[in-house]
Parts: structure tokens; C-alpha cells; sequence
């Protein structure tokens, strides 16, 4: 069974950092791009980030390009998104997703909220 598992999200003030990261099984990890999308509230998803399946190269959404690092740890088939310069409008669910033969899967998300 393909399971993605978020964690790390949580309340930072403008400004601020925060490191998610993406628990991955059920699949052979290394063989796969992935990709990280958002959805703030009311609004539809985002795509925010995606990752080759060697990690390089790794391609940007124009709002996070600069402030966000999408990588990868293959041995430990983790993903990690360091959000840094975090801005309110920022503040949304994110998701680690990837294909397979086609079929999208999506983790269950982490909150972020930039709110002072």
C-alpha cells in the first residue's frame, strides 16, 4: 500500500522557517519524482515544488522560488521542504504527491499557518 505522511507543519510568525517532511512506503521511492501542493484555505491546490527521482534537478513555483528547497533522502525515502522567509500568504495545507503508472497519490497533509 502507497502511504505518503506529512509532518512538521505548525504556527510561524512572518519571517520564520519551518522544515516539513514526507514519509514514504510502499513503493520504490528512488524511482519516482515527487512533488509538494498546497491548498490555503478556500482557494484550489497549488503545485509549490517539484523533485527529480535523484533529487537534482528540483523546479519552483514563482512564489516560493528563492524562499523554499525541496530534497530528498533516498535511503530513508524521506522527503523535506525547508520554507524559509515564510510569508502569511503562505499559510496552507501542504501535500507531498507523485504519480504512479498514472495514478496520483497525496499524503494527508500539514497545516501551516504565518500569522503573527
Amino acid at each position: 500500500e502507497v502511504q505518503l505522511v506529512e509532518s512538521g507543519g505548525g504556527l510561524v510568525q512572518p519571517g520564520g522557517s519551518l522544515r516539513l517532511s514526507c514519509a514514504a512506503s510502499g513503493f520504490t521511492f528512488s524511482m519516482y519524482a515527487m512533488a509538494w501542493v498546497r491548498q490555503a484555505p478556500g482557494k484550489g491546490s497549488e503545485w509549490v515544488s517539484s523533485i527529480n527521482y535523484s533529487g537534482d534537478p528540483q523546479t519552483y513555483a514563482e512564489t516560493v522560488k528563492g524562499r523554499f528547497t525541496f530534497s530528498r533522502d533516498n535511503a530513508k525515502n524521506t522527503l523535506y521542504l525547508q520554507m524559509d522567509r515564510l510569508d502569511p500568504e503562505d499559510t496552507a495545507v501542504y501535500f507531498c504527491a507523485t504519480n504512479l503508472l498514472t495514478r496520483p497519490y497525496w499524503g494527508q497533509g500539514t497545516q501551516v499557518t504565518v500569522s503573527s
